[in-house]
């Protein structure tokens, strides 16, 4: 039986990348609203995690600049983008000043962006904050949520954005 202790890794980030690129992930934009404007960020690390009470989680990185301005907010908005909204993803994963300057949106019941063209948003509280290896754990008790349209999810797989097909 091997030690759990021990935290010595057998494997470099780049095998770790390619192995975990093998499990397709829906993709999701997070956002919220500052006094200073709207902010968002794209998410591959949604899911969720209670039915009672009903909550959600996702993980933002130590070193996103958008994490801590949503953070402060205290709410989020969970955008669950459609299989079109591949161009909308990439303007969310990237460091842009104004992310939403050519993204039509509409405020949440708690005053957080919903992206036109998504799938379902899922508004939520911040519930907790958990800190692990390079992310932060975020819980959201959810407090309002709607499918806006019947579609196919953009999907994250092996490196590329894609469909999924029924």
């Amino acid at each position: 039986m091997s030690d759990m202790s021990d935290d010595t890794t057998t494997f470099d980030a780049a095998k770790f990348r390619q192995v975990l690129g093998h499990f397709p992930t829906g993709v999701t934009v997070v956002t919220a609203r500052t006094p200073d404007g709207p902010v968002g960020m794209a998410i591959g690390s949604f899911t969720s995690l209670s039915l009672e009470p009903p909550q959600v989680l996702f993980c933002a990185g130590k070193q996103s600049s958008s994490w801590p301005r949503i953070r402060a907010t205290g709410t989020f908005c969970v955008n669950i983008l459609a299989e079109d909204q591949e161009d909308v993803c990439r303007v969310f994963a990237s460091r842009a000043a104004d992310k939403f300057a050519e993204v039509g949106w509409r405020r949440s019941g708690n005053g957080s962006p919903i992206i036109d063209g998504s799938l379902a948003y899922i508004d939520c509280r911040i519930d907790g904050v958990i800190e692990s290896g390079d992310h932060f754990i975020v819980i959201g008790g959810v407090q309002d949520l709607e499918v806006l349209h019947e579609g196919g999810p953009l999907v994250f797989f092996r490196g590329g954005y894609g469909r999924f097909s029924v």
